[in-house]
């Protein structure tokens, strides 16, 4: 019976933990709601407006000027990582070069003012330096060793894939302006939204229901153990070794937390005032495009081997590019200094700001999107006499959906409930 009072007390503070996980999730994710809509959105225009002619004579195969395009058209539509997918398989699937899509990619992930102003509150100015220059080598570093590697046979491959998917509203008879006049094309453009989402909806769910119980319910101690060398007296002059072997970690952690960089920035905080070196946090902050679902996306949009390709080269870029900075600081006597950054308090997701107003804003969008799927889809209905044809569908699902569809189920009970928690 005296072991009853301690039972309550731990249960009590399991619940809170998990309506503080649940709340979590969803708040990050309403963090970074607008970005996906818009993402999808642009990714949906490109394909259904631009033809393949034209976005290759824009932003090329190869080359300086290709990267240069592709890294300024990556800053100007800066996104988080599902939406800045989405928009790279449509450029590479118009027929842009590997090198400069996936510098698009790097570029509307790292070079985000928004991003530089969450690391300048949470981590100092070295950091939003490290972000941007160290973005810049992400880019040129993966230029690099695709020059090097050559995978061309790899590439073709990714375009066969690209090819046997059905593509919509790509006429060559008609001028991209047109096409904004036509009914038609933009019925278009609200089904291959929704078939973005459906590509994906399921990864974002539960990477961001894993997100919020890393973050409420796993101890900072954890992350203190896992990044070698972090924490002790040696932390604030670590030999190459344990930088290298941070730096190697940085990745890991991010694995084991995908929350984004805009949501990781704050966890970025406290490892660094934990005693995680510079290229470490760097690392770790650089490393939201070589996680679990990123890869199985790009598995389904260009198949396991392209990419596993691009999880090499992005995992080879981050540790240069983290080391690059970590040593350039160092050796100018700037590197920042543990005790400057104060690990971040609560956060309040779900407040009256610009996010909340751009949520607002592009949720109207993103209803306006579905009814023109949906009259697509009774359109096509109609034409075909009640034959559904869902172009998704490839026959008996496969291991891994069987296993994502039960973390789905899963995912809905723990929010669901975390949620009504929150509510009691």
């Amino acid at each position: 019976m005296a072991h009853f009072p301690v039972l309550e007390s731990d249960m009590q503070n399991f619940l809170q933990l998990w309506s503080e996980a649940a709340t979590t999730s969803l708040g990050f994710f309403w963090m970074a709601l607008w970005a996906f809509i818009l993402g999808y959105l642009i990714s949906s225009l490109i394909q259904v407006l631009i033809t393949r002619k034209r976005m290759q004579q824009a932003m090329g195969k190869d080359g300086p000027r290709s990267i240069l395009l592709g890294t300024f058209f990556g800053f100007i539509s800066s996104s988080c990582s599902f939406s800045a997918l989405s928009t790279t398989r449509a450029i590479f699937d118009k027929g842009a070069g590997l090198a400069p899509s996936l510098a698009f990619m790097l570029a509307s992930t790292n070079l985000v003012i928004e991003l530089g102003m969450v690391i300048a509150i949470f981590l100092g100015w070295q950091f939003v330096v490290g972000e941007y220059v160290g973005g810049i080598i992400l880019i040129l570093v993966t230029w690099f060793l695709i020059r090097i590697t050559r995978p061309r046979r790899l590439e073709a491959q990714a375009r066969r894939k690209q090819d046997s998917e059905q593509e919509n509203g790509d006429n060559q008879d008609l001028t991209w302006k047109e096409k904004l006049k036509s009914k038609q094309s933009w019925q278009n453009i609200g089904q291959t939204y929704v078939m973005e989402w459906q590509m994906v909806w399921k990864d974002v769910l539960i990477g961001f229901t894993v997100a919020g119980i890393i973050s409420a319910m796993v101890p900072e101690s954890f992350f203190q153990a896992l990044f070698l060398g972090s924490g002790n007296e040696d932390a604030a002059n670590p030999g190459f070794l344990s930088v290298l072997a941070q730096t190697l970690i940085g990745p890991v952690a991010a694995f084991f937390t995908f929350i984004g960089s805009m949501g990781n920035i704050p966890l970025a905080a406290v490892l660094f005032g934990q005693g995680v070196t510079f290229a470490g946090v760097m690392a770790f902050i650089f490393s939201d495009l070589v996680v679990l679902p990123v890869l199985r996306i790009n598995a389904n949009y260009y198949g396991w081997k392209m990419a596993l390709y691009i999880l090499a080269l992005m995992l080879a870029a981050i540790v240069f590019a983290a080391l690059t900075m970590h040593y350039a600081l160092a050796f100018l006597g700037l590197l920042p200094d543990f005790s400057s950054v104060t690990a971040p308090g609560e956060r309040e997701f779900f407040q009256l700001n610009y996010q909340f107003l751009l949520n607002l804003i592009f949720l109207a969008i993103n209803v306006g999107l579905i009814w023109l799927w949906h009259r697509a889809k009774y359109a096509r209905n109609k034409h075909d006499h009640g034959h559904e044809h869902d172009h998704h569908d490839h026959g008996s699902p496969s291991l891994t959906d069987k296993v994502l569809s039960v973390l789905v189920v899963m995912a809905i009970i723990w929010l669901t409930a975390g949620v009504t928690l929150t509510a009691l």
